[in-house]
C-alpha cells in the first residue's frame, strides 16, 4: 500500500469513527447534506484564496479540508446505502477516461478496470494511447461535446423532462460565474453574438435601461436592469476571451490593497477615515495607485 493509499485509509476510518452513532462526535454524527453543504462551497473558496496568495503550506491545508468535506458527504451516502467513496473515486476515473479519448484510445488498463476497484492515477502506470493530441481548442470543444453528450444519455436513463442546453448549470454558483456559465452553454448551441463589439452595444443599451429605470424610482425595475447589466457584462467578458469571476476577484483585492493603503497613510497623519473630505480621500486613493 502506497504512502497515498495509507492516508486515505485513515482518513476513511478517521469519518466513520467521528459518525459512529455510539462513540462518534456529537455535532458530526448530526450533519446531513444540506448542512455541510454550505462549509463544502466555502472550503472551495479557501483553497482559491490560497492560490491567489501564491502559499504552498496553505495550499496543502486547504485541499485537505476540501477533500475531507468530499469524505463527508461520501460517508453520509454510504450510511444511507446509495454509494461510498470508493465509488466517487472510481466515478471520476472512469468520467477522465472518458473524456480523454485522444489520451485513452485503446487503453484496455483504463477503460476495462473493475468497478470497485480504487482507481490509480496516471502517473502509476496508465499509458497515454496511440492517438494524436489535438489542439487546445479541439481538446476543449470535443470535451464540451462529450459533456454534453453524457448529459444527454442521463436525461435519457432518467426520463427526465429537463433536456435543455442549460440543464444542470448549479443553482448554488457565484451568480456572476454562473451568468458565465449559462453564456458558455448558450453560445454552444448558437445562441451568442457575433463579435465583442455586439456585446459591447449590449452593455450600452442595459446601462441606458439602468438610468430609466432610476429615473422612474422603482427599485423593483432598477433591480432587474442591474442585472441586466451585469449579465451582460459577464458575456461581454466572455467574448474579450476574460473569465469575468476571475477578473472581479482581482479587482477586489486590487480595491483592498489600495483602501488598506488609505488606512495606512491616514493612520500616518492621525487622521480619522470618517472625518476624511472628498478631496482628502481623493488624495489618498491616488497615491495608494501609484504606490
Amino acid at each position: 500500500m502506497s504512502e497515498a493509499e495509507r492516508a486515505i485509509s485513515a482518513l476513511l476510518q478517521l469519518m466513520a469513527r467521528l459518525r459512529d452513532p455510539v462513540n462518534g462526535c456529537p455535532w458530526d454524527r448530526e450533519q446531513t447534506f444540506a448542512t455541510i453543504a454550505p462549509f463544502t462551497i466555502e472550503e472551495a473558496y479557501e483553497v482559491a484564496d490560497a492560490i491567489d496568495r501564491g502559499d504552498p503550506g496553505q495550499l496543502r491545508d486547504e485541499l485537505g479540508d476540501l477533500l475531507f468535506q468530499i469524505v463527508f458527504h461520501s460517508r453520509i451516502a454510504q450510511e444511507r446505502g446509495w454509494f461510498d467513496f470508493a465509488a466517487v473515486a472510481t466515478s471520476i476515473h472512469d468520467k477522465l477516461v472518458r473524456r480523454h479519448p485522444h489520451v485513452f484510445a485503446g487503453d484496455r488498463a483504463a477503460t476495462e478496470r473493475p468497478a470497485r476497484e480504487p482507481p490509480a492515477g496516471v502517473s502509476e502506470g496508465i499509458p497515454s494511447g496511440d492517438a494524436p493530441v489535438e489542439g487546445l481548442e479541439a481538446q476543449t470543444r470535443n470535451w464540451e461535446e462529450l459533456k454534453a453528450r453524457e448529459r444527454a444519455e442521463v436525461a435519457a436513463r432518467e426520463r427526465s423532462s429537463d433536456t435543455s442546453a442549460l440543464a444542470d448549470v448549479p443553482r448554488a454558483l457565484p451568480a456572476l460565474a454562473r451568468a458565465a456559465k449559462l453564456g458558455r452553454r448558450a453560445a454552444r448551441v448558437g445562441f451568442d453574438w457575433q463579435e465583442p463589439g455586439q456585446v459591447r452595444d449590449k452593455v450600452i443599451e442595459e446601462l441606458a435601461e439602468v438610468d430609466k429605470a432610476q429615473a422612474e424610482e422603482s427599485h423593483e425595475r432598477l433591480t432587474e436592469e442591474v442585472g441586466d447589466l451585469l449579465f451582460a457584462m459577464a458575456n461581454w467578458a466572455l467574448h474579450l476571451q476574460v473569465d469575468p469571476e476571475e477578473a472581479l476577484r482581482a479587482a477586489n483585492a486590487k480595491f483592498e490593497r489600495r483602501f488598506r493603503q488609505m488606512e495606512a497613510q491616514a493612520a500616518a497623519r492621525d487622521a480619522r477615515l470618517e472625518s476624511l473630505s472628498a478631496a482628502e480621500w481623493d488624495e489618498l486613493w491616488r497615491k495608494a495607485k501609484e504606490a
